[in-house]
């Protein structure tokens, strides 16, 4: 019998948000869910965006998946700091934040270099990884 889905998810964006801020590699950057007051596309940020996923009720288990969009003043940069970014969200496996749990994390796509129509000026690269998060 599948469990059915909790009344109200882990805020997975802002789990990811902590595991990327924690890692020294990204630092420089600014970590979010919304760009920052000012953005223009050429700072170095990382936005952290849930796009989907699925409930696995047997294994009670919340399996989105994350889109990274990751931004830098040239394009080297915009792709070293993507680079990082993932390396530290792969990382996550097995790693607890309150009662949630990374038991999975798995690249879909990325890095990969996107133009950005917001911000003409941007230098992007956007990343989807999959993650599976406990929850209890």
């Amino acid at each position: 019998m599948t469990t059915p889905p909790p009344s109200a998810f882990p805020d997975v964006e802002a789990l990811v948000v902590d595991v990327l801020e924690a890692d020294s590699a990204l630092s420089t950057a600014v970590v979010a869910v919304t760009p920052p007051a000012g953005f223009n596309g050429t700072q170095r940020a990382v936005l952290v965006n849930r796009r989907g996923g699925a409930w696995t009720g047997d294994l009670h288990v919340d399996m989105p998946l994350i889109e990274l969009e990751v931004y830098g003043p040239d394009k080297a940069a915009a792709h070293t700091l993507a680079n990082a970014a993932r390396r530290a969200l792969l990382a996550a496996i097995g790693k607890t934040y309150g009662r949630n749990t990374f038991t999975d994390v798995v690249e879909h796509d990325g890095p990969r270099w996107l133009p950005d129509y917001l911000y003409a000026a941007a230098n992007r690269y956007v990343c989807v990884i999959q993650v599976s998060l406990t929850v209890f």
